[in-house]
């Protein structure tokens, strides 16, 4: 039988060893902390509304799946002929704008510093 009375120096070592992190988890419990005897619960800032684009994008009643249950499958939505096209030239028009943008920048870094060597 275990005996807390007068606990041999193994004893004390395991219960100390036991009851410690026991302890400590019970102060960090809101039920039990000695903060809220302080009156200090309570007092933090109220979390930020969500953003209007968030709350305006966010579906009614949009809940998460139980774990096994899957989406209902999406229509599939491929684009025309035209829209591919129109795609293609915004996405080429973006790549020569970022290449005119380095290109300046790499004329801009050697007027800077004209002994730096050549970027590859």
């Amino acid at each position: 039988m275990f005996s807390l009375s007068t606990p041999s120096p193994p004893r004390l070592a395991v219960l100390v060893l036991v009851l410690a992190p026991l302890m400590a988890a019970g102060g960090c419990s809101g039920d039990v902390g000695g903060l809220r005897s302080l009156g200090i619960t309570g007092t933090a800032p109220k979390a930020p509304d969500a953003p209007a684009f968030v709350t305006e994008t966010r579906r009614e009643g949009a809940d998460f799946l139980p774990v096994g249950v899957s989406a209902a499958p999406r229509p599939v939505r491929a684009k025309s002929a035209e829209g591919q096209k129109t795609l293609e030239a915004e996405l080429e028009g973006a790549r020569s704008r970022n290449v005119a943008r380095g290109r300046a920048a790499e004329s801009a870094g050697k007027a800077v510093n004209p002994a730096a060597p050549p970027a590859q």
